[in-house]
């Protein structure tokens, strides 16, 4: 059974290297690491779509063209049941973890992402994998440093990346890289053990 991987984001040049951005560039990094075929536009689904292989195991990427609270309308197209939600991993930016941290979690809430809300409403189920790329700055013990107050939390999310940051992420995502691997050819388990070891 091909694994589907989907990134997160919203579509188009002013929103590249944002940071609501950091799944779909997870996934983009992934296609490349792997030596995945181009990116091709599926109807169907409203996304880009990419095949390959990951160690043997067929996956599936997929870059929903949809803005971001829509995503799940891509997603659908590709996961028709709940069941097969145990195939998916779903890739985006989180504002509860601070920057250069990633968790990965399987059957939980939404945590408020418009995004995910969008695809557990779409599939009728939580029951999927995700890894949390973490976008805030650290505050004290290494938690993240909270915003208030909605427009700024706008104006950090669809900021764009500091050049110090940049570097951090870099490194980010190619430990996530090394997890959806893990999730390919050994499963969930191991994939969070990875994911969540810092």
């Amino acid at each position: 059974m091909a694994i589907v991987v989907v990134g997160l984001g919203n579509p188009g040049k002013e929103y590249e290297k944002t940071r609501h951005n950091a799944g779909r560039d997870a996934v983009e990094a992934l296609a490349k690491s792997e030596g995945f075929d181009e990116f091709v536009f599926n109807k169907t689904s409203n996304a880009l779509v990419s095949k390959g292989v990951i160690d043997g195991e067929n996956a599936m990427l997929v870059l929903p063209e949809t803005m971001m609270n829509l995503s799940g309308k891509a997603v659908s197209a590709f996961v028709k049941t709940p069941k097969a939600g145990k195939n998916l991993l779903v890739i985006h930016d989180d504002l509860d973890l601070p920057l250069g941290t990633i968790k990965m979690v399987f059957g939980r809430g939404s945590g408020g992402h418009k995004g995910v809300e969008s695809i557990m409403r779409a599939i009728k189920t939580q029951e999927f994998a995700r890894i949390r790329i973490g976008i805030s700055g650290v505050g004290k013990k290494n938690q993240a440093k909270k915003v208030q107050g909605e427009e700024k939390v706008i104006k950090l999310v669809i900021g764009k990346w500091k050049p110090i940051e940049a570097a951090v992420v870099k490194k980010v995502l190619k430990k996530v890289v090394e997890a959806v691997h893990l999730f390919a050819t050994e499963g969930v388990e191991a994939a969070m053990m990875f994911a969540n070891t810092r």
